[in-house]
């Protein structure tokens, strides 16, 4: 089994800084494409930034310029630094990642349990 386990969302003033961490554990041989998405009530999970096993990324154009993504492969954990904060913002945070397990050696699409981030005007 692979869990993928989300920490670092809570409440921010606008204009304010947080950093959301994703570790993810179990049977896995190797990690893809590792992910951050959002969703607020009413709305579809929208993708927030990627970023390959190559260090590759792209991020939504609403976050361009505000948010970073990284990873950490010997810790197999990505991380979402958010800064420059608006209310817009505000949403549940999934993060998302393409692991190959170690003991069937398929590739399948993982989700956190997600984590809220809620950023006051």
């Amino acid at each position: 089994q692979v869990q993928l386990v989300e920490s670092g969302g809570g409440l921010v003033q606008a204009g304010g800084s947080l950093r959301l961490s994703c570790a993810a554990s179990g049977s896995i041989f190797e990690i893809n494409a590792m992910g951050w998405y959002r969703q607020t009530p009413g709305k579809q999970r929208e993708l927030v930034a990627r970023i390959m096993s190559n260090g590759n990324t792209n991020n939504a154009d609403s976050v361009k310029g505000r948010f970073t993504i990284s990873r950490d492969n010997a810790k197999n954990t990505v991380y979402l630094q958010m800064n420059s904060l608006k209310p817009e913002d505000t949403a549940v945070y999934y993060c998302n990642a393409w692991i190959r397990s170690s003991i069937h050696g398929q590739l399948f699409d993982y989700w956190g349990q997600g984590t809220q981030v809620t950023v006051s005007s």
